[in-house]
Parts: structure tokens; C-alpha cells; sequence
């Protein structure tokens, strides 16, 4: 039985617990009286306690992050009220900031703010010879990356086989976005790269195809990425994936003659674009250079293989709705492969309060934390955005419809034409869940027939390419009605021609 047991709930269970295995890393001499369990937010409540209590440890350290922060104060009431003797400790971004407030701290014995990766072995010392902390609240120090021991020799053959492996190569972040917990962190660290590099070749020893790198600004410094991206390019195998996160407007000549080395679907870039508004950027500390982030789109999407996955924030204090629209429209005709729409959150911590007087800024007080209302955007505004973001997953980000949505908008703005198609398919369904793509289907060419005026006979022969490009046969009864001699040889076209990618371009 262990006296030391790690453990979080993860937000689903591909997603492996990144922080827990710094914490079981840096134990030292205690790792061999810890051990780790992984839940998911979808986990019975009750089989979790069962799963913990029956372990008996002495202490339990849990991961708080926004995604699991309401099932893991349920965990913890429960807990200490089955066995109030065993030690909580919490930690995470969740509740590093604006503590004294939340229920959770209240039910713990211990709060850890901050990186915690030796702070937590410090305190089990402590409490396994029998002293207890005075102070609830433990402000972990900033540790030397020096003194961290990476973590990656603990994630196991499953996890290896079947999960995403995160790693980072830096930690921190030198801009001053104030809707960015990074926004808080001191200026960006480096681990140790050769060590970092020697373990990152025992992950491909051990049959790692995928990594995930969770650092903040991956390619602020050209000389380390540079020599991460050599790394696997003397190490190219099929299968081989590699997630960065980019500074939108900094991409170098010595990092661009890398990239176009990598074949297609290696590299994913998500880029955090978040706004084309100078006056939104200004007002939240972002900056951006708008035109250098458009020529490295363009370069990235003419001269190299590298899927894009761009973000975009609805909700910023002071950006209206037409703001919004003309940021959507000029992102598309940049045409990154994904483009993620998400309502600004109010984390924790981070400076973006500053403006909930002037702005008029209205938060969900639960989790996520969700924008509601803004000066210029109504709550029924906000409402529409959520369902234009289900509906551009649906319909721009699934792939499944890459020649129809640029005949859709043609000579229209395509944001503006898509919140017609949210409202016409709200009024129809009145949900974005559950719908097969064979209904989704019939629903576009309705729309576009009906609400648009499109020629029925120039839309459905594309629409019946876009809905056999995954490898169906059949076809939806309105596209059949107006293809009666087509089907078969779009059939035929179909299969002398490569698979598309779940996330084809767009545009």
C-alpha cells in the first residue's frame, strides 16, 4: 500500500496526467512509497473514492485543473469525510490563484500554488515524520529546471501504445496577454536540452510515434528549436507526429528551411491568433504583427506540410460582433486547416479582470468560466457564437465538407453566411449534437437551395464529392434526386484518388 498516491482526473482518458509525473519524478528516496492512478471526469464518483480508500495511503496529492475543478471538490468532500485522517494536498493552475475563496482549499489540508514539482516531495518529508505544516497555503518556489527531474521514464508502455505523451522543452511564456494564465509566469526557462533530447529518444526507442509539446511559445528560441527539430528530423519514421505551439508573427529563416523538410502530416502548428483587432490587442497587453502572422501563414500553407490549427477568441473585451466577423473572414483566407472558435474564459489569476467595470464583462461563476455578456455583445449574441462555433466544427473543421463551403458563401462573407446557417439550423433542430453526417447533409443543400438560391444541379454534384470522400457508397435521397446518372462515377473518381485528411483545407 502505498503511503504517497498521486492522482487527477483527467478530462478524458487518452489524456495522460503531465503533472503528476513531475510530482512522482522528484520524489527522490520517496518514489518507492508513492504510486499513480489516473481517473477520467466521466468516472463514477463512488468507484473513484472506493478505488482510493482501498489503496489506504497516507497522503493524496491531486491535480486541480478547470476542467475537472466541480468533480474533484465532490472527491474531496466525500473523501474527508470517509477518511479525514488522510493528508490532501492540492495543486494545479485551478487553484493557485484567488484560493481563499473555493470550496476545494476549504476541504483540504494543503494547497500548493505554482510549480510544484519539488515543493510536494518537501512536504511529504514533512508529514511522514510527523510534522505538520502550520501554513495551509505553500507558495512553491520557482525551481532551477536544473534541479527538476523530467518525468518521461514514467509513462508506461500504454500510455505510450494508446495516450497522448506531452513533453516540454520550456517552461514560461515573455508576452503579456491578460487572458493567458502564461501571462503570469516569469520569463521563459530552458530545460537542459540534451538531456531533454536523450529523453525524448528513449520515447522513441520505446515505440513513441506522438508527441505533444505543451511549451507556451516553442519557437521564441530559434537555436533550441532549431536543434528539437533536427533531433527528429535524423530520426524521421512513418507514423511520426509532432504538436508545437507558435508565436504567430515569429518564424525565422533558420527555423523555415527545418520545416520544409518535414514531410506532410509530421508537423502540426497551433497558433494562437486569438484577435486581428489592434485596438482589442492593445487594450488585453497582446502583441501581434498581423501582416508577418499572414506571410507565415502563407508560407506555411504554400511551401510545406504542416497542418495548422489557428484559435480565435469570441468575447474580448471591447470587440463587437462585426470586429469578430472580419476576423473569422480574414483567418479563413489565410486557410488553415482547423480553425478553433472559443468564448473567452476568465481563468483565474489572470489580469483580464481588470476590465469587467469599464467592459461591462459578465463570467459564468462556474467552470469553465465562460463569458456571458460583454458592453458590446448581448448574452444572445454570445449564445449564437457558442452555436456558430458547434457549427463550424461541424461543418469546417470535421473535413466533410471541402468543396461545398467555399460555394456556399461564394462572393459572401463566410462568417456571415455560416450565423444565417447556425440560426436556420437552431430553428430547425434546436441542438448541434448527435446529428449523423447523412442529416447534416440534406440540411446544407436545403439551406443552400432554399435560403441562398443555389442552383440545385450545380451544388450537389459537389456536395456528393464531399459526402463520398470518406469512402461512402450511398448518398442522401435530395442529392441521388438531382444526380440521377452521377452517383456511379463519382463512386469510381472516388476510388482513384486519395484519402483526405479528417481536416482538408477549407478554401
Amino acid at each position: 500500500m502505498p503511503d504517497i498516491l498521486l492522482t487527477t482526473l483527467n478530462a478524458k482518458y487518452p489524456h495522460c496526467a503531465f503533472g503528476l509525473r513531475y510530482l512522482f519524478a522528484n520524489l527522490g528516496e520517496l518514489r518507492a512509497r508513492a504510486e499513480m492512478i489516473e481517473f477520467t471526469i466521466n468516472d463514477a464518483m463512488l468507484e473513484v473514492l472506493d478505488a482510493i480508500v482501498s489503496r489506504n495511503p497516507k497522503i493524496i496529492g491531486l491535480g486541480v485543473y478547470i476542467w475537472n475543478i466541480e468533480p474533484a471538490t465532490r472527491l474531496v468532500a466525500a473523501l474527508k469525510r470517509l477518511r479525514p485522517d488522510i493528508v490532501v494536498v492540492l495543486g494545479g493552475p485551478e487553484v493557485s490563484f484567488e484560493v481563499d475563496e473555493q470550496p476545494i482549499v476549504q476541504l483540504a489540508d494543503y494547497v500548493i500554488t505554482g510549480e510544484g514539482d519539488l515543493a510536494f516531495a518537501r512536504l511529504c518529508r514533512l508529514l511522514l515524520d510527523g510534522t505538520r505544516p502550520t501554513d495551509k497555503i505553500i507558495v512553491a518556489e520557482v525551481p532551477r529546471l536544473d534541479d527538476v527531474v523530467l518525468p518521461y521514464d514514467f509513462y508506461s508502455d500504454d500510455d505510450i501504445a494508446h495516450r497522448v505523451i506531452y513533453v516540454e522543452a520550456s517552461r514560461g511564456c515573455p508576452f503579456t496577454c491578460e487572458f493567458c494564465l502564461s501571462a503570469l509566469d516569469i520569463p521563459v526557462r530552458q530545460f537542459p536540452l540534451e538531456a531533454f533530447l536523450v529523453a525524448i529518444e528513449k520515447l522513441l526507442d520505446r515505440g513513441c510515434q506522438a508527441f505533444k509539446f505543451v511549451d507556451r511559445t516553442f519557437n521564441l528560441n530559434p537555436r533550441a528549436s532549431r536543434a528539437i527539430l533536427q533531433f527528429f528530423l535524423d530520426r524521421m519514421r512513418p507514423g511520426l507526429f509532432l504538436h508545437f505551439e507558435m508565436i504567430p508573427d515569429r518564424l525565422p529563416e533558420s527555423l523555415r528551411e527545418l520545416i520544409v523538410q518535414f514531410p506532410p502530416a509530421v508537423l502540426q502548428f497551433e497558433v494562437g491568433v486569438q484577435t486581428f483587432n489592434d485596438d482589442v490587442a492593445e487594450l488585453i497587453s497582446r502583441r501581434q504583427d498581423n501582416e508577418q502572422l499572414a506571410a507565415n501563414f502563407r508560407f506555411l500553407r504554400e511551401q510545406t506540410g504542416v497542418h495548422i490549427h489557428a484559435d480565435l477568441i469570441a468575447g474580448l473585451p471591447g470587440e463587437t460582433l462585426d470586429n469578430f466577423a472580419a476576423g473569422f473572414d480574414r483567418l479563413l483566407a489565410l486557410r488553415p486547416q482547423e480553425i478553433q472558435v472559443g468564448l473567452l474564459k476568465r481563468l483565474r489569476g489572470t489580469p483580464i479582470i481588470r476590465h469587467d467595470s469599464a467592459e461591462q464583462m459578465i463570467y459564468s461563476p462556474s467552470a469553465p468560466y465562460e463569458v456571458l455578456s460583454t458592453r458590446v455583445l448581448s448574452a444572445a449574441d454570445l449564445g449564437r457564437l457558442r452555436r456558430f462555433a458547434r457549427v463550424w466544427d461541424l461543418l469546417g473543421n470535421s473535413g466533410n465538407f471541402v468543396e461545398t463551403l467555399p460555394l456556399l458563401w461564394r462572393d459572401e462573407s463566410p462568417f456571415w453566411t455560416l450565423w444565417r446557417l447556425t440560426d436556420w439550423f437552431f430553428d430547425r433542430l434546436g441542438r448541434f449534437v448527435g446529428i449523423p453526417l447523412l442529416k447534416l447533409t440534406e440540411l446544407v443543400f436545403e439551406f443552400a437551395t432554399s435560403q441562398l438560391g443555389h442552383n440545385a444541379s450545380e451544388f450537389a454534384p459537389m456536395l456528393l464529392r464531399d459526402y463520398q470522400r470518406g469512402g461512402r457508397s450511398d448518398a442522401p435521397q435530395c442529392l441521388r434526386d438531382e444526380n440521377p446518372s452521377t452517383e456511379n462515377p463519382i463512386h469510381r473518381q472516388r476510388k482513384t484518388q486519395p484519402r483526405q485528411s479528417r481536416h482538408s483545407n477549407q478554401a
